[in-house]
Formats: C-alpha cells, sequence, structure tokens
C-alpha cells in the first residue's frame, strides 16, 4: 500500500533515519492537511520539546465534563473525602500511564496502535486497534452530543429556545469543527489546542468564582461516608474515565518529538498536563454538587447544561445573557479539544487496520459515523449516563488489558524499535504473537466477569463474582470493578514472564535493510 509520506521511512535498530530529501509534509502550516500517516516519521519533521504535550493534553481534559463527573462518584454514596481521594489519585495514576506510552512515541516516531505490533504482531495488532478504534469513535461521539444536548439547554436559558433548530445548528456547528481540525492533523491540532487551553483557563477560573455562592458546606460535611468497595469502585471509574481512555492514543501526539527528547519529560508534561485540570474541575464539582444532591440525577442527563443552572441569576438580563454565553463557549471549546484528539487518533487506528487511504480520508470517514452516532443520543435515547457507564467500563477491561501488554513490551526493550519490521508480517515482529493475544483475551474474559454493569444490554457481566466469592452482583464488591485492576495486572505480568525471551531474541537480530518506498503500510 502507499504511505502519505513523500519519503518512505528508514529502517535501523538504533541508527536514526536519515532526513528526507522531500519538504516535510505540510509541516509548520496549521491550515495544510498533513500527509504524515501511519509512517514513521522522518527526522527532518521531528520537532518541538517534551513541554509541548502539556497544551493538546490540557485542552482535551479541561472540559466542564470533567467536573460533571463528580456526580458520577457521589453515586458511589461517598463521603466529601472519600470522593476527592478515589478521584485525584484515580485522575493522576492513569495520566501517568499515559506518560509511560507516550514515551513509546518519542521512541518509535509512530502512531500508539503501529507500535503495538511489536507485542502483538503485525496482524495480530488487529485485535487491540479493533478495541482501540471503537473506544475512540464512541469517545469523540459523546462529545460531540453531550456538547449539543449542554448548547440547547444554555439557549433556553437565554431564551433563545431549545428546540430541534437550536440542537441542529449547535451539532452542525460542533461537528465541522472538529472534522476540520481532524482532516487537517497534526499542526493545526498543536496549535488549536494551546489556544483553547489558554482561553478555557481564564473562563474556567471566572465561572469557579461565579458559582463559589453555591457551595454549601454544612451539607458537604453531612455526607456520609461509604464503604472501602465503594471507594475502589469510584477509583476506577475515575481511571477508565480519564486517562485509560486516552492510553490507546498516547503516542500518536509524542510520535514528532526528537528521538533525544527527555523520557521523563514526555511522562511529566503528559502527566501533568492531563492530570491538571481533571484534578481542579473534580475537586471543585464535588463540592459544588456534593452541595447539591438533587442535582445528581440531572446530570445524568444533561451533564454540562445542568452545570449552566448554578450560575447567578442575580445580574442583569444583558449580563446574564453574557454569562451563559460565555459558558456555552468554554463547554463547546472543552469538547471540541477532547473529539479532535479522539478523531485522529480514530483515523490512525483504522489506516493502522489496513484502510487503503490516506490520513485525511480516514477522519473524514470518522467523522460520518461520529455524526451518525451522535444523532441516536441527542435525538433518539432517553437516557445518557446508563449507557455512557456500560460503555467505558464495557470497553474499559479490554483496552485496560492491552495497556498492561503494551507497558510490559515498552519495559522490555532496550533498543529503538525496527521501523521497517512494524509494517513486514515476515519481519522480527512476526504476523500473529499468540502470547499477548491469548492474555488479552483472559484478562478480559476474567476482567468482566468482576465488573457489574446494570446498564441495558450489558447485565451479562459480573458472572465471576459470585465463584469467587466476592458477594455476587448484589454483594459489597459488586461496584468495585476490580476487573478493570486484574485485567491490567494480569496481562502485564503475564507479558513479562511469557514474553522477555522473544523480546530479547528479536532484539539480537540484524537491522534489516531500508524498506523500499511505498511499503510502510500494511
Amino acid at each position: 500500500m502507499t504511505t502519505d509520506s513523500p519519503a518512505a521511512p528508514t529502517s535501523g535498530g538504533s541508527a536514526r533515519p536519515q532526513p528526507s530529501t522531500a519538504p516535510p509534509p505540510g509541516a509548520g502550516s496549521a491550515f495544510a492537511i498533513e500527509r504524515n500517516g501511519i509512517n514513521v516519521i522522518d527526522e527532518s519533521e521531528r520537532k518541538g520539546r517534551p513541554s509541548d504535550l502539556f497544551w493538546p493534553w490540557c485542552a482535551a481534559n479541561i472540559s466542564f465534563l470533567g467536573m460533571s463527573y463528580a456526580a458520577f462518584v457521589l453515586y458511589f454514596g461517598l463521603s466529601y473525602w472519600q470522593a476527592l481521594f478515589a478521584s485525584l489519585v484515580g485522575s493522576i495514576l492513569s495520566f501517568l500511564l499515559v506518560g509511560f506510552v507516550s514515551v513509546a512515541g518519542k521512541r518509535g516516531s509512530a502512531p500508539t496502535m503501529v507500535l503495538s505490533r511489536a507485542a502483538f504482531g503485525v496482524r495480530g495488532n488487529a485485535l487491540p486497534t479493533l478495541v482501540s478504534y471503537l473506544i475512540l469513535v464512541g469517545w469523540e461521539t459523546v462529545l460531540v452530543a453531550l456538547s449539543t444536548l449542554a448548547t440547547a439547554t444554555i439557549f433556553e436559558q437565554m431564551g433563545l429556545g431549545s428546540g430541534d433548530l437550536t440542537k441542529v445548528i449547535a451539532f452542525l456547528t460542533t461537528a465541522a469543527l472538529i472534522v476540520a481540525a481532524g482532516v487537517l492533523g497534526f499542526e493545526t491540532i498543536m496549535r488549536l489546542q494551546k489556544l483553547i487551553t489558554i482561553a478555557t483557563v481564564a473562563l474556567t477560573v471566572g465561572f469557579i468564582l461565579a458559582t463559589l455562592d453555591e457551595i454549601d458546606w454544612t451539607a458537604v460535611q453531612d455526607m456520609k461516608g461509604g464503604s472501602t468497595q465503594a471507594v475502589i469502585g469510584a477509583f476506577i471509574l475515575m481511571m477508565t474515565a480519564f486517562g485509560l481512555s486516552w492510553v490507546n492514543s498516547a503516542a500518536d501526539y509524542s510520535r514528532y518529538l526528537p528521538r533525544t527528547a527527555s523520557t521523563r519529560g514526555v511522562i511529566g508534561w503528559t502527566t501533568f498536563g492531563g492530570a491538571v485540570a481533571p484534578v481542579i474541575l473534580l475537586s471543585y464539582g464535588l463540592l459544588l454538587i456534593g452541595s447539591r444532591p438533587e442535582l445528581i440525577d440531572r446530570i445524568g442527563a444533561d451533564p454540562l447544561g445542568t452545570l449552566a443552572t448554578l450560575l447567578p441569576h442575580g445580574f442583569s438580563h444583558d449580563v446574564g445573557i453574557a454569562a451563559l454565553l460565555v459558558y456555552a463557549v468554554v463547554v463547546v471549546a472543552g469538547l471540541v479539544a477532547g473529539a479532535v484528539l479522539d478523531l485522529y487518533s480514530s483515523g490512525l487506528s483504522l489506516l493502522t487496520l489496513g484502510l487503503p487511504a490516506p490520513r485525511w480520508m480516514a477522519a473524514l470517514l470518522d467523522g460520518v459515523l461520529m455524526i451518525v452516532g451522535a444523532i441516536y443520543i441527542v435525538w433518539i435515547a432517553n437516557d445518557f449516563i446508563g449507557p455512557f457507564q456500560g460503555f467505558l467500563i464495557t470497553l474499559g477491561v479490554p483496552i485496560t488489558a492491552w495497556c498492561g501488554i503494551f507497558l510490559g513490551d515498552l519495559l522490555l526493550r532496550r533498543r529503538a524499535y525496527e521501523e521497517a519490521d512494524l509494517f513486514d508480517p515476515r519481519g522480527r515482529y512476526g504476523s500473529v504473537n499468540p502470547a499477548p493475544i491469548v492474555l488479552m483475551v483472559v484478562s478480559t474474559v476474567i476482567g468482566w466477569g468482576l465488573v457489574v454493569n446494570f446498564s441495558p444490554g450489558f447485565g451479562w457481566e459480573g458472572y465471576l463474582l459470585d465463584p469467587f466469592g466476592l458477594g455476587g452482583k448484589a454483594g459489597p464488591w459488586s461496584g468495585a470493578n476490580l476487573g478493570v485492576v486484574f485485567a491490567f495486572v494480569l496481562s502485564f505480568l503475564g507479558y513479562l514472564l511469557l514474553c522477555s525471551g522473544r523480546v530479547r531474541s528479536q532484539e539480537r537480530q540484524e537491522s534489516s535493510t531500508v524498506s523500499p518506498a511505498g511499503s510502510t503500510r500494511v
């Protein structure tokens, strides 16, 4: 298959690819379509510093959706301090995993799911790539739907109506922004995310200041504490909602960095950028929603629109309209930032699965799927929180299993990836590596048996809670979602045990010859 890059990447174990003689494809221009696809980024195009990773990860996670997650945590019946502990530790640790995966992007200069071929084999990697694709498309769809619902609610409060016309306009505007950025590609996204971060930080601070009067410290202190199992369940849910939903795309945004970039810097800036906004938003959201417990169910139906009702109403009409308009801008910008990363990475995943198309076309196709899915959520589905939690937990188990395998492989490797072999089933990484595939499947099957999902269509999960002596689906461990942690630990340790010899054997092989032009896609 052909590559989007005008120059085929070179190969070499620890040697760097030679600079391309062709000009960088669209580099330096925010309005040129990126021509790189899943090929290894040429050395002449690698640029930037680890600190650049702060902007995309902060922008993608500064959405007020993070504040509404406080309601999901409080569903577990926790005290404020229990909920705060579970939320902060869960979000920070999950983004630390994102930082570790980002290191692979710097080492290999290729998208996350292409680098995953080193562990699973070039064709065996189709399994985790498909799971990754479904998660990314699911998230981008949910974010567009949330933006549409929130805008309609805000416009209703402004007296401008919240009917189908308002929803259609909001929907089309948001979808167009996301698809345009995803099609244009990396350079556009990095610049857009920086602008969104700067703007939304300032406006988010304004929202917090405007709603401080809503905090009822007595109500917060009176919140009853929950069980240890409930704390664990909230902790795992926050890991799944935040960092674990990004691990499968982390290297997509570090692959343009020079390979000499600091590894600690890549981990640190990715973790800080991803976690700083959730830490602040969750901390304040728990205070805000804990003061008004009646908001929990309303947030389940319309998370972001409900938060808009907390803005002060004592201002003049014009000031009130301006405040709601600013809130709408913050909401839409934050959701766009997250959905843009999802759309870009889902396009790369689709190419990794073998779609014979340029990157921008894959992004455009995903945009169409995103639009169809969002239409279903906005105009057909009756509930949001149930299906959303079901989606997070169910696909969170296999992607967590994949993450354990990927990080185990990354830990074992002492040399750079052999670039040509990432695209050649006959190379050192092989076509199919059975061990990690079996590990992922077994970890997922056991993991699903240890999570409980009450969303329609997911009631079959939790089938191992009773046989394992954990009290069944109605027992004390039913909401702890232990399967997510189990899937990670089993796959990580299993890969270290079963595949360390295979990795050492791969790294003892001589470097293959330079791959011919046009052979960098599989």
